[in-house]
């Protein structure tokens, strides 16, 4: 009888670079979910539009926003969910539904920023798979974009900050992912070059597009079990669903 084998998995490389929201921590993945729990909040102020219709609609108007937002929108998170929101209304308004005011907007989106941040949680295993991959002697660079302050307190609540070597935020080096040198820099801080590098992150262009341009083994984790988005030509070098599946066995 012939025997099978499994295919031999690539052993650990030199140096990391890791992603931290919806990669490490449960952030902003699945915003559907969060406006329709926050419109539902708001249903008497809505009505009688349908709680389901306000998300719907705003949730619309904030992808296309971020689809083609300046990178400087990202250190602005609260002030770019106000616009969305009212974005959503304005679209709502010209379908002929009544008009809801800014004011409306204002606390509809900053309930919105309030109920991610008390949500985020670290995906379990998270820590014990860094910690493993510490312990094996890998080189551990934190590359995350956004704000400063916010990103920087998330490091300290989730205590990330001893478990990695280099620590770079966007909103503190004046520059992120996917600019080239966002991977550069974090490679030389860990003296390291690209032939010793994955990458790790949920983001396609971030994390996979951008880092295998540059020769780095990109690895794209799918926590929710979605799958590549049909139409997707992005090729991952390996996908997986938790930061686990690559701790030594």
């Amino acid at each position: 009888m012939a025997m099978t084998t499994k295919p031999a998995i690539k052993p650990l490389p030199r140096a990391m670079l890791i992603d931290m929201d919806d990669t490490i921590l449960s952030a902003y993945g699945r915003p559907e979910i969060a406006w329709n729990t926050i419109a539902e909040e708001f249903a008497e102020e809505l009505a009688p539009l349908p709680p389901r219709e306000v998300a719907t609609a705003v949730l619309a108007y904030a992808q296309q926003f971020w689809s083609t937002a300046e990178a400087a929108w990202r250190m602005k998170l609260g002030e770019a969910r106000r616009l969305t929101v009212r974005g959503g209304f304005a679209a709502l308004e010209a379908r002929g539904h009544r008009a809801l005011s800014d004011d409306l907007a204002a606390r509809l989106a900053d309930r919105f920023t309030t109920y991610r941040e008390e949500a985020i949680f670290v995906f379990p295993g998270a820590h014990d798979a860094i910690d493993a991959f510490k312990a094996h002697g890998v080189k551990l660079a934190l590359v995350t974009n956004g704000a400063a302050d916010m990103q920087r307190a998330k490091i300290e609540r989730f205590e990330l900050t001893h478990r990695f070597d280099h620590i770079q935020i966007e909103g503190e080096h004046g520059f992120g992912k996917p600019e080239e040198r966002a991977y550069l820099h974090a490679m030389e801080a860990l003296g390291v070059t690209v032939e010793d590098t994955w990458m790790i992150g949920d983001n396609l262009e971030w994390e996979v597009v951008a880092p295998q341009r540059l020769g780095i083994h990109s690895i794209w984790i799918d926590v929710h079990g979605d799958g590549l988005p049909e139409g997707s030509t992005v090729k991952p070098d390996r996908i997986i669903s938790s930061l686990t599946e690559l701790m030594p066995g």
